[in-house]
């Protein structure tokens, strides 16, 4: 195995496909056996869940997988990782939103849950889906 530093993550692995729909939609995706490369090199687990409003691109599930299977031999905090994820779905994709949530599994006995989502005004969204409610309970991930 061969491993390397965060900065060669390869975002060209992901690939978009043209938006078969020019009505609004969600699409949610779940990545339940998430791993990577804590920054001691040991092993990191979780579940991803990715939110996604596509506009022009959506998101190539086969592309998806081998972007995340790359990540395996990546050596990076996830509070980085999450962040360099975000940068190259919104990247890659230009969503009218976005929403990653990392669910890491216990390490020395402490869980960590982390969310980015594009809507939020802190990250330069419009905070136009107020009225949708955190639907965390449709993915079983309460914490």
């Amino acid at each position: 195995m061969t491993r390397k530093l965060y900065q060669q993550i390869d975002k060209s692995l992901l690939k978009g496909l043209p938006n078969p729909s020019n009505e609004k939609y969600e699409m949610k995706i779940k990545v339940p056996e998430f791993t990577f490369l804590g920054v001691h090199e040991q092993p990191d687990f979780a579940r991803l869940y990715i939110t996604f409003y596509p506009k022009n691109r959506i998101i190539e599930l086969k592309a998806l997988k081998q972007y995340v299977y790359h990540l395996r031999d990546i050596i990076v905090s996830y509070e980085r990782l999450i962040n360099i994820m975000y940068d190259h779905f919104m990247e890659t994709y230009g969503p009218d939103r976005l929403r990653l949530t990392l669910i890491c599994n216990p390490r020395g006995g402490i869980s960590s849950k982390l969310v980015i989502d594009s809507d939020w005004k802190d990250r330069g969204g419009e905070e136009k889906y107020k009225d949708y409610p955190e639907r965390d309970d449709e993915w079983g991930v309460l914490m």
